[in-house]
């Protein structure tokens, strides 16, 4: 059993902020900023590519309702809402999770490096891609 299940389960403690049948949210151990949450599915899933329609859309609901109350109560200016899926993303816990990490100024803000690309490239890739 994973830890995240051992949480759900009760196994092991956890800072809990919301809990109904098929979520859960806690704060993180590791709080990249004051307030950084993660949602989970009761149900294990290793990562969001495999969690259901009607839980993903459930956790999502969940996910927004919280963070508009983190936003509101830490003053936060904004929030990062993400899920890593699989080890070569980030993953550290087999288990779908989503992150809400408050952002209080521009120097806490998580960055990735967007490049401009080539039309031709674009083109190619969406023609590949748009038959999923």
């Amino acid at each position: 059993m994973c830890i995240f299940c051992k949480i759900a389960a009760k196994e092991i403690p956890s800072y809990c902020l919301y809990e109904d049948d098929e979520v859960m949210a806690f704060l993180d151990i590791s709080q990249v900023t004051k307030g950084h949450t993660l949602v989970i599915p009761k149900q294990h899933y290793d990562n969001f590519l495999e969690c259901d329609s009607k839980t993903l859309k459930h956790m999502m609901e969940v996910a927004q309702k919280l963070a508009n109350k983190i936003c509101k109560t830490l003053q936060a200016e904004g929030m990062n809402i993400l899920s890593n899926v699989n080890e070569v993303a980030g993953q550290s816990v087999p288990h779908f999770h989503i992150h809400l990490i408050p952002r209080y100024s521009k120097e806490d803000a998580c960055v990735i490096q967007f490049h401009e690309s080539e039309k031709q490239d674009l083109e190619a890739l969406a023609e590949l891609l748009k038959t999923v």
